[in-house]
């Protein structure tokens, strides 16, 4: 099994990247055999502005340009999507969503039919999120931005293409144990990413 681990974070010695190489490091250690690529969507210079060639895929009026077709493919090879990364005004980071923007793209992530319903096509990928934040719980409760977020992204995002969030990580700086308790739970959320299958 293979998965794909995208984080966003443009400090390479930042604790997103130290969780997820942790991740990588808890998938290989349940199963030797299970594999990952780590895509860093900072340091590849990946271009998360919707343009026109987007919004030509998106009307069906031309093919994918090619860094998204690049990266669809890097998912066609996953069985699991991770992706870590630092809650930037209760979502993602405008990188990793305009990943999400260009790469999820109608035609290859869903499907507009005829008769008005959505085709989901993601529906063989799993998902997995982790995100790291500075706020307390006692925050995210009061506000209500757990819920919130979970409705944007889980729902919103993944469950619209048919993908499966089969966990969801909220990694806080007031937790017990802050940072070396979330290296832990990184590593037990990499060796749970495949943890029913063979």
């Amino acid at each position: 099994m293979h998965s794909l681990i995208v984080v966003a974070h443009p400090n390479p010695n930042s604790l997103t990247h130290a969780i997820a190489q942790r991740v990588a490091a808890g998938i290989t250690s349940a199963n030797p055999h299970h594999t990952f690529e780590l895509a860093d969507l900072a340091e590849e210079g990946f271009d998360p502005r919707f343009n026109q060639a987007d919004q030509a895929l998106f009307t069906k009026q031309a093919a994918a340009p090619a860094d998204v077709a690049a990266e669809q493919q890097r998912l066609d090879r996953a069985d699991a999507l991770v992706i870590v990364y630092p809650i930037y005004w209760w979502s993602f980071p405008a990188l990793l969503k305009g990943w999400i923007d260009r790469v999820f793209a109608q035609g290859w992530a869903y499907e507009d039919s005829d008769n008005g319903k959505v085709v989901k096509k993601l529906q063989r990928l799993q998902v997995h999120l982790v995100a790291i934040g500075g706020a307390d719980e006692g925050t995210f409760t009061r506000h209500g931005y757990a819920p919130a977020m979970k409705t944007q992204i889980d729902h919103g995002i993944f469950d619209y293409c048919g993908a499966s969030v089969r966990s969801s990580a909220v990694l806080l700086a007031s937790d017990a144990g802050y940072p070396a308790a979330h290296l832990e739970t990184a590593q037990k959320i990499g060796a749970g990413v495949f943890a029913s299958q063979p």
